[in-house]
């Protein structure tokens, strides 16, 4: 996993460590470092997997914000709490993980079979479910709002707001503020042209399927780029880029290139060559809504994705 930013940012909310009420050690921090050494120094008689524990249970604050980072950095004149009562480990991410986080927004990486928020059942194991959870274990208070989605077989990145302000603000700009969304798509068949673009208008049958208009002008405008990456007679990996992010937008634009995405039954395809969905959203970059800075996160292609390739040699 890459990310341009080196470490997870400052949490600027202020929150208690867990259980706060137990025995507490203060220091106050005299020249600059990381969090994990300076607590090793600090609490010289605990080993180190004891004070890395310490970290990842949420056990220690500085300035008063909990900081779980091992490499935060720290500077002269910050105050670090440390409550040596022991606390619950913080909620396990099943088929998730946190990429990058701060006050504002959480970008995670969404495996393939995991639904992005409930489709009504109750009880559903879903990314929106799991981070709400992890959010309101730092405070009872605390909350996430989902800012777009991925099919539940796609895998890759996914952006994630702390706030309702910052949602409407993501969403209400999202074109502007979006400034790369990049995909790695495994289809069905050799694409003959190394490089396209596919425009159309796409609608919603009453199946909740979608569709490309015949009409121009008829439903949403959906531009999609394609570039092949690999390719066999059999199969053709491309690097996607949307211009637009209308629902199923990719995989319209590919079962309308002659090339459904592989295990996409629902849009044409035919194979079911890595077990998946062979749709993998590989980059995201935004300005963050708040800072106004430039945040860019890209993933590795999934290793299933070569594997036909590999296979077919």
């Amino acid at each position: 996993m890459q990310q341009q930013r080196g470490r997870i940012a400052l949490n600027r909310k202020t929150s208690k460590p867990a259980g706060h009420n137990g025995p507490t050690k203060a220091f106050t921090v005299r020249t600059e470092g990381e969090l994990l050494p300076f607590l090793r120094e600090m609490l010289s008689h605990q080993g180190r997997n004891a004070v890395k524990s310490i970290l990842a249970r949420g056990q220690v604050s500085v300035d008063g914000r909990v900081e779980t980072a091992y490499n935060l950095p720290l500077r002269p004149g910050q105050k670090v709490e440390v409550n040596l009562k022991k606390t619950a480990p913080p909620p396990r991410l099943f088929g998730l993980s946190i990429v990058y986080e701060d006050d504002d927004v959480i970008v995670v990486h969404k495996e393939a079979g995991l639904l992005s928020i409930s489709a009504g059942q109750d009880g559903e194991l879903t990314a929106y479910r799991q981070l709400m959870e992890h959010v309101r274990a730092q405070h009872p208070k605390n909350r996430i709002f989902i800012v777009h989605r991925l099919d539940r077989d796609t895998s890759g990145l996914m952006l994630f707001a702390k706030s309702e302000s910052v949602q409407q603000t993501l969403q209400n700009n999202w074109r502007d503020m979006v400034k790369e969304r990049v995909y790695v798509a495994l289809v069905e068949g050799q694409v003959k042209q190394k490089e396209g673009v596919i425009e159309s208008w796409l609608k919603e049958n009453r199946a909740m399927k979608m569709y490309s208009s015949p009409r121009p002008g008829d439903g949403q405008h959906a531009v999609t780029r394609y570039k092949v990456l690999h390719a066999d007679r059999n199969f053709s990996l491309l690097e996607v880029r949307l211009e637009t992010g209308r629902k199923n937008q990719i995989r319209v634009h590919m079962q309308d290139l002659g090339h459904p995405i592989v295990g996409d039954k629902k849009y044409g395809a035919r194979s079911r060559a890595i077990g998946r969905l062979g749709l993998h959203a590989r980059v995201l970059a935004f300005a963050h809504p708040v800072s106004g800075e430039t945040m860019r996160f890209q993933t590795p292609v999934p290793s299933l994705f070569y594997k036909v390739f590999k296979s077919a040699e």
